[in-house]
């Protein structure tokens, strides 16, 4: 079974360690590696980056120079961070890749950057996880996903509420429409795939002004059925 350790998840630094109890797969290189001391790298067998953003890349060199593991992103956001080609490897949409332990089927996402993307990971055993971030929407139906981690960034209604209110400004609402995922289009993505394996669900990158974490836990656990974390 695929264990999930979040070192931050939110607009200060986003990373991830996902393991089958023998290897492990970094997920975002966001967070200063001095905060994640407990992680075991030579177990790790690489770290995947979704985009440019620097919550998600800034120490994507720290990652190379400090540790040797090797990355694995796109063309564009490799293109944007201008990092050294060696241990740098580019994925593309839909080219599955063995990463180790691991099965890797990056596909594309939407969000306001340079060929951004999300991962279908499989490990040895079978497990099958999703990952997903900084994305209005996921156009791919894939199947038999027993790890779900998906962004779930706001909610129009608190949205809303805070342009009202002028908490919020208009450009800046549409902006986060146009590039994070919104709680009622979470739920629309977990209704549209198979997720008759499930087994737990994080929700990712939510927003410290237009979110509410206690309300997403408990509407998405409703639909699911299996426990919800917050990242």
């Amino acid at each position: 079974m695929i264990e999930i350790k979040s070192y931050g998840s939110s607009s200060a630094g986003n990373a991830y360690v996902i393991s089958d109890g023998e290897r492990s797969l970094m997920l975002e290189a966001g967070i200063h590696l001095k905060n994640m001391n407990d992680v075991d790298w030579q177990s790790i067998d690489g770290c995947l980056v979704t985009h440019e953003h620097g919550d998600h890349s800034k120490y994507a060199m720290n990652v190379i120079n400090q540790t040797g593991i090797d990355l694995f992103l796109s063309a564009g956001t490799q293109e944007a961070l201008k990092l050294p080609s060696y241990r740098t490897n580019t994925l593309k949409a839909l080219n599955q890749q063995n990463i180790g332990n691991w099965t890797v089927l990056p596909f594309d996402v939407q969000h306001d950057v340079n060929e951004p993307l999300g991962f279908f990971i499989q490990s040895k055993d079978g497990d099958k996880l999703l990952f997903a971030t900084d994305t209005y929407y996921i156009k791919y139906k894939l199947p038999g996903i027993t790890h779900l981690m998906i962004e779930c960034n706001y909610s129009i209604d608190i949205l809303n509420k805070n342009v009202e209110t002028g908490r919020i400004g208009n450009f800046l609402r549409k902006r986060i429409v146009r590039s994070h995922f919104e709680l009622e289009n979470v739920k629309h993505f977990i209704r549209s795939n198979d997720m008759s394996q499930l087994q737990e669900v994080w929700l990712l990158h939510l927003s410290s002004s237009n979110a509410d974490a206690a309300r997403f836990k408990k509407e998405i656990q409703a639909i699911t059925g299996v426990p919800v974390y917050i990242a």
